[in-house]
């Protein structure tokens, strides 16, 4: 309401209840300028998960019943909520490896983020690879005011002129996800023996490889076919 009344615009981090989906329809039926992000986890994880109290799972936003997790998927595919964003979380085992009410909230979700998007929405039929660019780069970019900067702009369309910021994906790969793979120094993966569709192979800032074959690049490190 404040932002109706202002003129000013809000973001709805995390959102995870079919409440807030409808919240967020009303909003923008009205025009007010309210954008939304959804994570990877409240996208395909639900309370099933929380009966043997595997601190694992413990994050907040909570994880949501099964008819809250359909509602998020429908507003992303629908253009409801606007972006997914990982909330990416990583603790020290010491932080995580505690009773459930004594853990610290949070779970990983960077290096699978694509992959759990890829696996709900797009083997589902419910979007395309165009619209995970959408979700996952050029509207995050227009929400943070990052796109149409010059050559550090992201989200940015691929063309002549155009900052090489680039993800290269198979999405033909199914993945098996190990948490002792990961690049993380964290291991408080929730995905840890899920099979996720799709897989970053490369991905390039700037021109820049920082990820090749699906492994971290060396910062400072000298490779061939740098983009400009």
């Amino acid at each position: 309401m404040l932002a109706r009344h202002t003129g000013s615009r809000v973001h709805v981090a995390h959102a995870s209840t079919a409440g807030t989906v409808e919240v967020l329809r009303w909003a923008k039926s009205l025009g007010i300028q309210v954008t939304a992000e959804v994570t990877p986890h409240h996208l395909l994880l639900t309370t099933d998960l929380l009966g043997g109290y595997d601190p694992t799972f413990k994050v907040n936003p909570p994880l949501r019943p099964a008819e809250d997790v359909e509602a998020l998927r429908d507003a992303l595919a629908d253009g409801t909520i606007d972006a997914v964003a990982t909330d990416h979380a990583p603790h020290a085992r010491h932080d995580k490896e505690h009773a459930f009410v004594d853990a610290a909230f949070g779970m990983l979700g960077l290096e699978t983020a694509l992959g759990v998007v890829a696996t709900v929405m797009v083997s589902s039929g419910r979007m395309g690879w165009g619209d995970v660019a959408r979700v996952m780069s050029t509207r995050p970019a227009e929400i943070a005011g990052l796109a149409g900067r010059g050559n550090q702009g992201h989200g940015r369309p691929v063309a002549v002129g155009e900052p090489a910021n680039l993800t290269l994906v198979d999405p033909a790969a199914s993945v098996v996800v190990d948490r002792d793979d990961s690049a993380s120094l964290s291991r408080n993966n929730p995905w840890h023996g899920r099979t996720l569709t799709a897989a970053v192979r490369a991905t390039f800032l700037r021109g820049t490889p920082t990820v090749l074959d699906g492994q971290l690049v060396e910062i400072g490190a000298t490779t061939e076919g740098s983009l400009t």
